[in-house]
């Protein structure tokens, strides 16, 4: 074995350890559009999933179906109808519906039966349980359209989930329902796996999907300059929404965000939006800490936001100790009040729990990240993480290229996370004649494109 793969595998796998740790026996629910089965994506996903399973995962798998009712549609002569973003099911759609329903349960079913030859998952049994765990009713008339045989969750029986899932099996549910007196009804996977995901308070909703995230700037396409958000607080993703225009089909901003915002809002914590046609999207999103959509996350416990002069107190007393040990360099009240603007912090019940500070040296594209500190009492939550992402987040919003840090104990913490060791003379020249050469602090850099 090549002393090159040592070198990288063992980084890489103590990244990976923690997350491996952290979701075991957490509940995850998955909603696959269809596109991504009519691409010829459905053997990797299955062997992804099987994976999450096996490190003690438990899965609930939404699939959609959206175009492989379309090709039963048109095979028969019809064209598909659309109104508001819903699909409206006449008898003809709905006997696609219920063929393409059938055919997909089965490939996929199939699919995970095999043992997975060939794979990391070579001779793996995964379980797969179905069942009438929804009970639906109809959109009925909107706006003068009759949805017919379209419908939406009324009712998710999460006891039987539960249950399915405590067996160690993993749970396939199809975009249908049924009334207290047996008609059946189309939905939507979004509308499931929402309803699903609330239903047993899961700790993650992951839609796996034909885009690719929520863009910076949602007006935009995404591109090199206008890159994924792959972080967007739930106060942030209510407000985008508010100001987009209503989504009519899946490709539009709106379409799944409007799904993640009513999860988190539901009580999922959690609720990603990523594409399909990265191979292993579903593990690099989990288990790489940038992922690699857009998560957006409830932070109603935590407010996670950009200083105010009436935090200068809190700033002062959350970094005097690390400044006192020699962690961190001296700032005086005088420098917070004047700067604090570039602070991003973490406060809960009022009492500030980390921040960080972000100086642009828009000269070289670039910025100094300082300052990133958390209390004692919070730190191993995530905190730290959070405050960077926000930091990155910032320094992409203006258009920079890079981060980077100077510090002379945490090296490995920031490495772990994407920085690279880089010399005094990479600085800015703005930062590089205030470089302290008796402190030798240690230039670390991340690019964020």
């Amino acid at each position: 074995m090549s002393a090159v793969f040592n070198f990288t595998f063992v980084p890489w796998f103590r990244s990976v350890a923690p997350y491996i740790h952290k979701f075991r026996n957490q509940t995850f629910v998955i909603g696959v559009a269809g596109e991504a089965v009519a691409a010829g994506k459905l053997h990797h996903l299955v062997q992804d999933l099987a994976m999450i399973q096996s490190m003690g995962v438990k899965l609930v798998l939404v699939h959609g179906f959206r175009p492989q009712v379309n090709e039963q549609l048109r095979a028969k002569g019809h064209q598909p109808r659309y109104s508001h973003g819903i699909r409206i099911t006449d008898e003809v759609a709905l006997d696609c519906a219920q063929e393409a329903a059938g055919q997909l349960r089965y490939e996929i079913e199939a699919a995970f039966s095999q043992g997975l030859p060939n794979t990391p998952m070579a001779d793996s049994t995964v379980r797969v349980i179905s069942g009438n765990f929804i009970t639906a009713r109809p959109v009925g008339i909107v706006d003068g359209v009759d949805f017919q045989h379209s419908g939406l969750v009324r009712k998710v029986d999460a006891g039987g989930i539960q249950r399915s899932l405590d067996m160690g099996a993993l749970v396939l549910m199809s975009p249908f329902g049924f009334s207290p007196t047996g008609e059946a009804f189309n939905l939507t996977m979004e509308d499931v796996a929402t309803s699903v995901a609330v239903a047993l308070q899961a700790d993650k909703l992951l839609f796996v999907t034909e885009v690719a995230g929520i863009a910076l700037d949602p007006a935009q396409p995404v591109s090199e300059d206008n890159p994924i958000d792959t972080e967007l607080p739930l106060a942030a993703a209510e407000k985008m929404l508010a100001e987009l225009p209503s989504p009519t089909q899946p490709t539009d901003t709106a379409f799944y965000l409007q799904h993640c915002v009513r999860a988190c809002k539901g009580g999922v914590e959690r609720s990603h939006i990523i594409p399909f046609h990265v191979d292993g999207a579903l593990l690099l999103e989990i288990y790489v800490h940038d992922g690699i959509g857009t998560m957006v996350v409830d932070e109603k416990l935590e407010s996670l936001r950009e200083a105010t002069a009436d935090d200068v107190g809190g700033i002062l007393q959350l970094i005097e100790p690390f400044e006192r040990d020699g962690t961190l360099v001296k700032r005086s009240r005088t420098e917070i009040e004047r700067d604090v603007d570039h602070y991003t912090i973490i406060e809960h019940d009022g009492v500030i729990f980390a921040c960080a500070a972000l100086y642009p040296y828009p000269e070289k594209r670039t910025a100094e990240m300082a300052a990133l500190t958390v209390s004692p009492q919070a730190q191993g939550q995530g905190d730290g993480e959070r405050v960077l992402k926000r930091i990155e987040q910032r320094a992409r919003a203006a258009g920079l290229e890079s981060i980077f840090v100077l510090t002379t104990r945490t090296m490995h913490w920031f490495i772990k996370r994407g920085f690279e060791p880089a010399g005094p003379d990479w600085l800015p020249e703005g930062r590089k004649g205030k470089y302290n050469w008796d402190r030798k602090s240690q230039v670390l850099v991340k690019k964020l494109v």
